[in-house]
């Protein structure tokens, strides 16, 4: 069992930065690939970004792509996700989620190919 644990959510400025954390409890973080997901109010769940296990291969959604980074630090048992150039669009509660093993592209973008998920943190964005 994994739980997981996000912070780093506040308020910014449009064009600022934040970087999330989620802290992984268990020995076997490693195993997992990581998802980072949000949820704007009335909308649904979407996909934000994701890492392999071994930190190689990483998945990002278009409309981040170039102003998020996803990474991990397995020794801490923690993936970030270092958020630049704000948009008010990206108002959300952030969600990290583990799969146990592998990850493909297309699993990657699937909330139900993960296993473990956070409670959230709110992240958002002025204009």
């Amino acid at each position: 069992q994994v739980q997981l644990v996000e912070s780093g959510g506040g308020l910014v400025q449009a064009g600022g930065s934040l970087r999330l954390s989620c802290a992984a409890s268990g020995r076997t973080f490693s195993s997992y690939a990581m998802g980072w997901f949000r949820q704007a109010p009335g909308k649904e769940r979407e996909f934000v970004a994701a890492i392999a296990w071994s930190g190689g291969i990483t998945y990002y959604a278009d409309s981040v792509k170039g102003r998020f980074t996803i990474s991990r630090d397995n020794a801490k048992n923690t993936v970030y996700l270092q958020m630049s150039s704000l948009k008010p669009e990206d108002t959300a509660v952030y969600y990290c989620a583990a799969r146990l093993g592998g990850i493909t592209a297309a699993q990657a973008m699937w909330a139900y190919a993960y296993d473990h998920w956070g409670q959230g943190t709110q992240v958002t964005v002025s204009s």
